[in-house]
């Protein structure tokens, strides 16, 4: 996979969860192994043992695996693996732009936007779905075209708690159960991704932005999302949630005139590259605002 880090630098990665995800599609014997792994009981089943005292073996690994840098996180002796997984980030090591006219990533990862178009079938990184099938509303699909579609791609090695992107009024959550399924670009190879998968949005009413949907997509052996609140007062910035283990991805949608996408974010998607972001970085202006995109 290639992406734009953050020094501006193109970085072509193959993780171990590459590796596998590679062997699960592309090999005749891993496609037989995929079918039962795709299975929400599957999932249940390793959810819960992720989440015993046993599964905390697996951490040290995992942290020499994927070079995390653990003094970025809170200090505390973890009682499970999942425990490990949606660690808390320290004070001050994700801070969030004052300026309230500034949409902001929820999450780290690794970022792409799209316009929207009327009946249009969006292409995010080799995987093609409508927005009516991802919402499952052809009413709500349709009030966001024309805007924009921010696909925000968590790796097991990002930290996996969220933000609010943006304040306003939040509906109640939709939830969307699927089959569990991978969000790595490779799967598009053999079956759909996001249609799989079991996916929660809410629509959040913004005076800065309009409306906003923020949609949180589970994958392949990911238990849970956690959301905290629904029919509330959304607070940006704010922590809105958390994943369990497993490659995640976060979806908002913006509607038409309402914001302006960095520019360089343009460029990069349309050139084929995601961008390397953090929680709390910039991705885009409102358009109610004087100041221009970066």
């Amino acid at each position: 996979m290639e992406y734009i880090d953050l020094n501006g630098k193109i970085v072509k990665h193959i993780s171990e969860q590459d590796k596998i995800l590679n062997f699960l599609y592309k090999n005749p014997f891993g496609r037989l192994l995929l079918k039962p792994l795709v299975q929400p009981k599957i999932s249940e089943l390793a959810g819960k043992f992720l989440s015993t005292p046993l599964s905390a073996n697996m951490i040290k690994t995992f942290i020499r695996n994927h070079n995390i840098d653990m003094t970025a996180y809170e200090e505390k002796e973890y009682k499970s693996f999942n425990d490990f997984f949606t660690r808390k980030i320290k004070d001050g090591r994700r801070p969030v732009p004052e300026d309230s006219q500034v949409l902001i990533s929820p999450c780290d990862c690794k970022a792409t936007v799209h316009p929207i178009q009327k009946n249009s079938i969006l292409s995010i990184k080799d995987t093609e779905y409508t927005l009516r099938s991802l919402l499952k509303s052809q009413k709500l699909a349709k009030r966001f075209q024309g805007g924009y579609a921010y696909v925000l791609r968590l790796t097991v090695d990002d930290y996996h708690r969220y933000l609010y992107a943006v304040s306003g009024r939040q509906s109640k959550n939709y939830h969307i159960q699927g089959t569990y399924h991978t969000v790595n670009p490779v799967a598009n190879d053999y079956l759909p991704i996001y249609k799989e998968n079991t996916r929660e949005y809410t629509v959040i009413h913004s005076e800065e932005f309009g409306d906003v949907v923020q949609m949180e997509v589970g994958a392949l052996l990911v238990g849970k999302i956690s959301n905290h609140k629904e029919s509330c007062t959304a607070v940006r910035g704010e922590e809105k949630g958390f994943f369990e283990y497993g490659g995640s991805t976060i979806v908002l949608l913006t509607a038409k005139n309402a914001v302006i996408p960095r520019t360089d974010l343009i460029t990069n998607t349309r050139n084929g590259y995601e961008t390397k972001l953090l929680q709390g970085h910039v991705l885009g202006s409102s358009t109610r605002s004087p100041k221009a995109s970066k």
